[in-house]
């Protein structure tokens, strides 16, 4: 009689029972090999550590940078359009504003400059501050990130939260105020509409009402500000229009938007924050390459081990699971570790950087993002562990377990000559590395893009340099301004040392067609090249009366190029009709730039404000030129670089290139130290008959520099090459539409990079022989 077929359900529960008792297996195989290879688990753990690290310190910065000011604007609920004008009755503006269309809401201030302000204990004093008279109308554009908004009676201010840590302000704290004594701060705010302190004045919040209430009448209810919030923010150019329209009885009408304000914060920021944005892309990949060919040098030490196992019985999908089971376990929690370590690295000059800026850092929402990155890391590690794994399973067992060296061929005996001796070593410590060349390849891509990496960051650290300290760099070709009138040209350019002297007009008008657009005029009498000539992009330089060159980012912007013509509406409300005659490459105002000729710009509007630009001749004594000047009855102002207004900004933005750099030269360290104790892990045959012979711990150094220079070599060439002719041009243009930087490692960064790949190599190749010293020759031999 015989048995009853299983049905299909049995079956099913016997495939699922089989599978679980296969994972069950795997399971604690991975768990033995953790225990059994606790030093080898350490120096993966370490590998993916320093990768994970990489990942979320690129994640830092990406989202905090990237990303600061949506955030910032949504906490303070930004208006869609800012008004300044000369200070009018509150009730006028408000009549005016509510004849807009399309107006949700509105509120209005009094910006009052040049406030004498003070804090007791530390003994700080300022004369420029801010202060802010907030009238009426909805809650203006910040957010209270501490303690309490203002109330419409009573004692209080609110400080902005950079220039409350700046000075040690905190809520509770007292700041004395010209003409109104001391005044408690009940919060710190957030205000996205302007950088915060030191890159502009310190700015400070008072309630209108509660002023009034106080002090019965004396603080009259005007206004010169406006913040404005649409109900669709679509129709931004027509309320712009209508706005001007009816602006009858404003003067000094001056428009700002949420992308104008935006410009206007990048700017601030420099092209530096998103060179920096730039930068943690190419970690990723640093990062990524390094987790690849950390997990196929892990397998690679194992490949005796899986002979056995496929040589005992076990199936090669035993074989991959134990393996994915065992990078799992290893690297769930190293790249927990990098995740936080990348974190603390970063974070804390990052969120500085963004206070400076007046946005919140991240916070929380850095929760998902850094949790991506710990899943991609253990996936990589993972995957990076499956494929090698599959592979080696997939040979012959007895492959796996000969382990054979380089080649059967006997090696080069023993002389007594030690340069010959030391050249064999050499020799054959590199072609023990080039025997295994997909690894060899790993290793070298990971320490190629570690070096062009390095050598990207030090070429943009010289770059942010000569931006700060030489307004030569990108076209800018006078030394000196005076605020004399125009009038005065002629006598400074009499002085000694002068070269050249003109009045250079700037003014702040937009595109007529695009009211949204801000553009910086600036205009000279004459040949414009005098005094400034960015980079020429296309085109060529304006040669007429009518012609002007613009800057790359507003060409872009518009979508203009030479021979168009670009019409600037000015804070007169006379328009500006010129030829484009050339663009030019310019970080200033973001490339949204206008260079016009002065006799054009003062005919829209005469009275725009002038300083004159001075150009010294080679090798004169500005110190002479400056007495001289100040014989006229004017402290001259010496010119600056592009970001040398943002100098605290600067030196935040340092620390965490700083940061990016030690942990990728901790990555160089590591996946040569790695390359070195595989190929010992490999070779222990070949070692364990040179120690036999008499080889001490000399002879196995210099076995391992040919092998760490098989690597050095070809990733230093490449490393220069991926800079030179990759990373820093698409960098260059990547960082910033606007203008293009030469980013391009000279010799000193080259030699520098390299001494450097060199005391890595060194490192790993002393640490390594010490190791490799503690094993016993028998065992190596067996």
């Amino acid at each position: 009689m015989t048995g009853a077929e299983p049905s299909g359900g049995d079956r099913n529960r016997e495939r699922a029972a089989t599978f679980w008792l296969g994972l069950r297996s795997a399971m604690r195989e991975a768990w033995r090999g953790v225990r059994i290879r606790r030093r080898r688990a350490v120096l993966t753990a370490i590998g993916i550590a320093l990768a994970t690290a990489m990942l979320s310190a690129a994640v830092v910065i990406a989202d905090g940078l990237g990303l600061g000011f949506g955030r910032s604007a949504r906490a303070a609920d930004l208006p869609d359009l800012i008004v300044r004008f000369d200070d009018q009755s509150l009730s006028a503006v408000s009549e005016r504003i509510r004849a807009l269309p399309d107006v949700a809401a509105y509120s209005t201030r009094l910006e009052l400059t040049n406030v004498a302000i003070g804090a007791a204990g530390a003994g700080h004093r300022r004369s420029d501050a801010v202060l802010e008279v907030l009238a009426s109308g909805r809650r203006p554009g910040y957010a209270v990130v501490a303690g309490h908004n203002l109330r419409t009676r009573g004692n209080g201010v609110l400080v902005e939260e950079a220039f409350a840590r700046a000075w040690g302000l905190t809520p509770g704290s007292t700041l004395y105020v010209r003409d109104l004594g001391p005044e408690p701060v009940v919060g710190l705010v957030e205000a996205p509409d302007n950088v915060g302190f030191p890159l502009a004045k310190p700015r400070f919040y008072v309630s209108g009402p509660a002023l009034e209430a106080r002090f019965r009448g004396r603080f009259a209810p005007r206004v010169d500000y406006a913040e404005v919030w649409l109900k669709d923010p679509r129709y931004l150019n027509e309320v712009l229009v209508a706005a001007r329209l009816s602006s009858f009885g404003l003067s000094d009408l001056r428009f700002a938007t949420r992308s104008g304000i935006h410009i206007l914060l990048d700017q601030a920021a420099g092209i530096v924050i998103d060179l920096l944005v730039a930068l943690s892309l190419i970690a990723l990949a640093t990062a990524g390459a390094m987790l690849g060919a950390s997990a196929r040098a892990e397998v690679q030490r194992r490949l005796q081990t899986i002979g056995v196992q496929r040589a005992v019985g076990a199936s090669a999908g035993f074989v991959v699971s134990s393996q994915m089971l065992e990078s799992a376990l290893i690297a769930a929690p190293a790249a927990a570790v990098g995740c936080v370590a990348g974190v603390l690295a970063t974070y804390g000059p990052s969120a500085r950087l963004l206070t400076l800026l007046n946005e919140p850092p991240p916070g929380w929402a850095l929760a998902l993002p850094l949790l991506g990155s710990w899943l991609l890391a253990v996936t990589m590690a993972v995957a990076g562990a499956a494929w090698p794994a599959w592979r080696a399973a997939a040979r012959p067992a007895v492959s796996l377990l000969r382990g054979a060296d380089v080649s059967r061929r006997p090696t080069r005996r023993f002389s007594g000559r030690r340069p010959a001796l030391a050249a064999g070593l050499g020799v054959l410590g590199a072609r023990l590395v080039l025997a295994r060349r997909t690894r060899l390849l790993a290793t070298a891509t990971t320490l190629g893009l570690s070096v062009g990496f390095v050598l990207l960051l030090l070429a943009l650290a010289s770059e942010l340099s000569t931006l700060q300290t030489d307004p030569s760099a990108l076209g800018e070709r006078y030394q000196l301004t005076a605020a004399l009138p125009p009038r005065d040209a002629a006598a400074v350019r009499r002085i000694p040392g002068v070269q050249a002297a003109a009045p250079r007009y700037e003014v702040q008008g937009i595109d007529s067609f695009s009211l949204g657009e801000t553009i910086d005029v600036i205009g000279y009498p004459g040949d414009l090249t005098r005094f400034e000539a960015p980079p020429l992009v296309s085109g060529h330089r304006p040669s007429g009366p009518r012609q002007i060159e613009i800057g790359e980012g507003l060409a872009q912007a518009l979508g203009l190029g030479p021979g168009q013509t670009l019409a600037i509406e000015l804070g007169t409300g006379d328009e500006l009709r010129l030829r484009i005659a050339g663009v030019v490459s310019s970080l200033d105002h973001d490339g949204h730039v206008a260079y016009v000729p002065a006799a054009a710009l003062l005919s829209a509007d005469p009275s725009a404000p002038s300083l004159i630009a001075i150009a010294l001749t080679p090798g004169a004594d500005v110190g002479q030129v400056s007495e001289a000047l100040r014989r006229l009855g004017v402290a001259p102002t010496t010119a600056t670089g592009a970001t040398a207004r943002g100098a605290p900004l600067v030196s935040i933005l340092r620390s965490i290139v700083r940061a990016i750099a030690i942990v990728d030269g901790l990555v160089c360290v590591y996946a040569l130290v790695q390359a070195c104790a595989l190929t010992v892990q490999e070779r222990r045959t070949t070692i364990a008959v040179l120690r036999a012979c008499g080889a001490g711990a000399a002879a196995i150094a210099r076995l391992l520099i040919g092998a760490m220079l098989a690597l050095v070599v070809p990733a230093a060439i490449a490393g220069v090459a991926l800079q030179r002719w990759l990373l820093g041009p698409a960098l260059s243009h990547l960082a910033a539409d606007y203008a293009t930087l030469p980013l391009r490692a000279g010799a000193g960064e080259i030699a520098l990079t390299v001494v450097g790949l060199l005391l890595a190599g060194a490192l790993a190749v002393a640490w390594v022989t010490y190791r490799a010293q503690r094993d016993s020759v028998l065992e190596g031999l067996t």
